[in-house]
């Protein structure tokens, strides 16, 4: 995200997992990591076995909880409340590192006199359009100097910016993703107040932003007592500063949210005004509930960006090589050097066929058009604008929330292929699913032709997992997968081969893209199984003697370099698989550098020329890591040096200069076009410069800080498949919060499958508080239905102080409910699925959902089977005032159906 001064592109922890154990305080904020990533936690035992406070702030009492010295039970929701509660304590009392702050971030940037905050108009900032729920972003910006400068100017890059806000598609599905994770351009150096003390300084609208968020407010929003919150406040600025640093942890409890960007923005402001990100023991840490998560980001199976976090090129805007670079022009940082990544791609992509006379062969490049996530394709096919799709290691009609509507989608296609470990719910939807009894979909009506293909596990297939914290390991091959499954590599190789040889000889030019391939890696084995090390050093890059290079500094964008993808350039550097190394760690310092690789350049802690001060000292000896040797001329310490190794602390750029050359030697910030970490973001950011509290989507509570009740830029999926419950409804009075158990795994395939997980968990249960129970009639351990205007499911209850009910300054109790999410109606261990529950409303910046917060009725008692389950949600509908009438067959809407608008199976 633009303006996350402690993230390197999407989802990028910023130090290591094995970097907690030298911090000093730990909050574990929208993760329970020692049930979801048990592994990790042992570094925060070993912190605390060092000393370290650690805190859990989550609205469960859990594993986690146990082990912290303080369980901070908030409401669902009120993150940014409670985050922006500690940035006020830390502003008001000035415990900010202010030698940090002043010289890293943009706190002394001047913004725009045009510039309205959300305090002066209700929660909505300056540049709001009602008409569309967007912003325009131009009040947002800086105060310009006079007269402006090069090097960060970028001219080139405004004319672009300015083009795509002349897109209103564009600018209201892609903005956040248009320049990638370098942020967008910024038209001039800002004026700069280096005392802080002007009232346009980014840091006096800090200042005001969050005088509002008080030990008071955060206690009536947050449903939590002042004297916890001051706790947290003292422990996390008692450690915080030259000496001492504290980590944030975080994962889906943050992200899940239509507010989830926001987050972990008001994290970044509150870590970069302590100075706790790029240093040792410090940072934010996105941890990852796959082993690859952060792999399949880092080259992305997400549709707006390609390898590296190099955005898609958009219909509206890029028609040549130049008009998609035309933003990186002039621009300072390392993403100036936007051309040379994208060359390099398109050489490993088209080799020989990509020329300069060709553009590099851009043309050959798909284009977007606008939100193609996958709720917005679910809708596509419900509506039958989307005839095929291929469903890999993914079960959305289980882990999806509104699982209905998932179901309903696929029922619509003409064909899926589906390649997982086990025969999914999203593979036998068409026989099976709920709907099948309730009359909505019948199986001889659904005409998707279902291709199952059975896929390897981890331990069947060899190539590298890309972990939490950037680190790429190589997994080895333990045993060969049994009968047809094969690998992921195996399956995608042998169908571009067959298509390739099916197009031989084609004269039609839209086959050239895929003939002019590069498809060329050796295989092995009776399977003819593609080489994985191939593919890594085809990513790591080779230069024009076709050897490896050892990083993406050496890349050129003349076309004699190529590199699959910049950012894991050097994992193969000097001809050697550098993410299979395994040197123990008593052989080595303690960044254990020679353990698998990171990316970039195997730095283990991003930005660490933070850890000096601006003339190249390290802040303090305790926490010394990376700094300027005069004597040798260099960056030393113990990792990778974020900057060149010889860029001195005392260099300023020239006039002129960009992409690296113009970031100055005492800007840590070296992704950032200004070298600064961004307190305020001017661009970028769909929803607000700022965050702000805003209540979810489905709330049973007041917005008590401003008028604007919930994100007004949040992004819906209208259709009669997707109702939503009306916030501060007394119909569904109750929140929602869904999370997973170490027992079982994600949408369920892989362990409800598996006695022994399933005799640990056996049944789909939900977790209530004992005066929920009493007020609601509810019996530990038998059946509850839980009712919302997408459907009703019934679990087995256990009544828990584990839940405990949020009562606020004003007297209103709000009771919160817990539900795992691993069952459905197959495997071993059965049950509802608790995501058939939940609607879908989405983050506008990333398009993911809102899943760890809704709103539901929970009565004693099974739910009603058939038809009846319909009139039964009908019945709810009506109370709550939501718009009633059936769903066609197979999910269509009748009405848009009759008008031609639906699917024509």
């Amino acid at each position: 995200m633009p303006g996350l001064g402690a993230s390197f592109g999407r989802g990028g922890a910023t130090n290591s997992q094995e970097d907690l154990a030298n911090s000093d305080c730990i909050v574990i904020e929208g993760s329970n990591m020692a049930e979801c990533h048990p592994v990790g936690f042992q570094w925060v035992s070993e912190a605390k076995a060092r000393g370290a406070k650690v805190v859990h702030v989550d609205p469960r009492f859990t594993r986690t909880s146990a082990i912290a010295d303080l369980h901070v039970p908030l409401r669902i929701g009120t993150d940014i409340a409670f985050l922006g509660g500690l940035i006020n304590f830390v502003l008001e009392n000035d415990l900010y590192f202010k030698e940090y702050v002043v010289a890293y971030t943009n706190a002394a940037a001047l913004v725009s006199e045009d510039f309205v905050d959300a305090e002066d108009l209700g929660g909505l900032f300056s540049g709001f359009d009602p008409e569309n729920n967007t912003y325009d972003e131009s009040s947002w910006q800086y105060e310009p100097e006079e007269p402006p400068h090069s090097g960060s100017d970028d001219p080139a890059g405004a004319a672009a910016q300015d083009e795509l806000e002349d897109h209103p598609q564009v600018r209201k599905t892609d903005k956040a993703q248009a320049a990638g994770s370098g942020g967008p351009p910024i038209a001039a150096k800002p004026k700069r107040d280096e005392t802080l003390q002007h009232p346009r300084t980014v840091f006096q609208v800090l200042k005001r932003h969050f005088a509002r968020y008080t030990p008071e407010m955060v206690a009536e929003v947050c449903g939590i007592e002042p004297e916890v919150f001051l706790q947290v406040a003292r422990w996390v600025t008692e450690n915080s500063g030259r000496d001492r640093t504290t980590a944030w942890v975080y994962s889906v409890g943050w992200t899940q949210h239509s507010v989830g960007a926001q987050y972990i923005r008001t994290c970044s402001i509150l870590q970069t005004l302590l100075g706790n990100i790029g240093r040792p023991g410090g940072g934010i840490l996105a941890l990852r509930g796959h082993a690859s998560i952060q792999g399949s980001t880092d080259v992305p199976t997400l549709y707006n960006l390609l390898p590296g976090y190099l955005p898609m090129p958009h219909a509206m805007q890029h028609q040549s090589l130049d008009e998609y670079c035309a933003d990186a022009a002039g621009k300072a940082g390392f993403w100036g050097n936007k051309r040379t990544y994208m060359v390099n791609l398109l050489k490993a992509w088209w080799g020989d066929a990509a020329t300069p006379e060709n553009d590099f062969a851009f043309g050959y490049m798909p284009l977007i058009d606008g939100d193609h996530s996958s709720y917005r394709q679910i809708k596509d096919m419900i509506e039958g604008k989307i005839s095929g799709y291929f469903l890999v290691g993914e079960n959305p009609t289980v882990g999806h929330p509104n699982g209905r509507m998932n179901r309903f989608g696929l029922a619509n296609l003409d064909w899926l292929v589906v390649r997982d470990l086990q025969m999914i719910e999203s593979a036998t939807f068409w026989k099976e699913s709920p709907e099948i009894e309730t009359g909505e979909l019948a199986p001889e009506t659904i005409a998707t032709e279902v291709f199952f293909m059975p896929a390897a596990s981890h331990a069947e297939k060899e190539g590298t997992f890309t972990q939490t914290q950037r680190l790429l390991q190589w997994r080895h091959k333990a045993v060969d997968p049994p009968g047809d499954a094969k690998s992921d590599l195996w399956f995608y190789f042998h169908l571009g081969r067959i298509l390739r040889e099916r197009l031989a000889g084609s004269t039609d030019p839209r086959d050239r893209p895929l003939l002019d391939l590069t498809w060329d890696y050796p295989t092995h084995g009776p399977d003819q199984e593609p080489s994985a090390e191939d593919v890594l050093r085809e990513i790591n890059g080779v230069g024009p003697d076709g050897r490896a290079v050892s990083g993406y500094m050496e890349l050129q964008d003349d076309g004699s370099t190529s590199c699959g993808c910049w950012i894991y350039s050097g994992v193969y550097a000097d001809e050697v698989n550098q993410s299979a190394r395994r040197r123990p760690g008593r052989e080595q310092g303690p960044v254990a550098s020679e353990w698998g690789w990171a990316w970039p350049y195997n730095r283990r802690i991003l930005y660490n020329r933070a850890s000096a001060d601006p003339d190249g000292r390290p802040w303090s000896e305790r926490k010394k890591f990376v700094w300027w040797d005069e004597e040798a001329g260099r960056w030393t310490g113990a990792d990778n040096p974020d900057f060149e190794a010889t860029k001195r602390p005392d260099y300023v750029p020239p006039e002129g200069a960009r992409a690296q050359d113009a970031i100055g030697g005492a800007d840590p910030f070296i992704m950032q076009g200004d070298g600064k970490a961004w307190l305020y973001a001017p661009a970028g950011v769909v929803d607000g410069p700022l965050p702000t509290h805003y209540e979810p989507a489905e709330s049973v509570v007041e917005n008590a800080f401003y008028k604007q009740q919930a994100n007004p830029t949040i992004e819906r999926i209208e259709g009669p498949w997707n109702r939503e419950n009306p916030p501060l409804s007394p119909v569904f009075p109750f929140q929602v919060t869904t999370y997973r158990l170490t027992e079982h795994h994600t949408a369920g395939g892989m362990s409800r499958t598996l006695p022994y997980l399933s005799e640990l968990q056996p049944e789909f249960f939900v977790e209530v508080s004992p005066e929920l129970a009493a007020l609601r009639g509810l019996v530990n351990g038998e059946y509850a239905t839980l009712v919302s205007t997408r459907t009703a499911i019934e679990a087995k209850v256990l009544v828990t102080e584990r839940m405990r009910p949020i009562r606020l300054r004003n007297g209103q109790v709000v009771h919160q409910i817990g539900m795992p999410y691993h069952w459905s109606y197959s495997g071993i261990s059965t049950g509802d699925s608790a995501n058939d529950l939940l609607g879908i409303v989405l983050d506008p910046n990333t398009h993911i959902q809102e899943d760890k917060v809704s709103t539901a009725d929970i009565v004693p008692g099974r739910r009603p089977r058939g038809p009846e389950l319909i009139e039964f949600v009908e019945g709810y509908r009506r109370r709550a005032g939501v718009a009633s009438g059936r769903v066609g067959l197979n999910g269509r809407d009748p009405v848009a159906a009759e008008a031609g608008e639906g699917s024509q199976q």
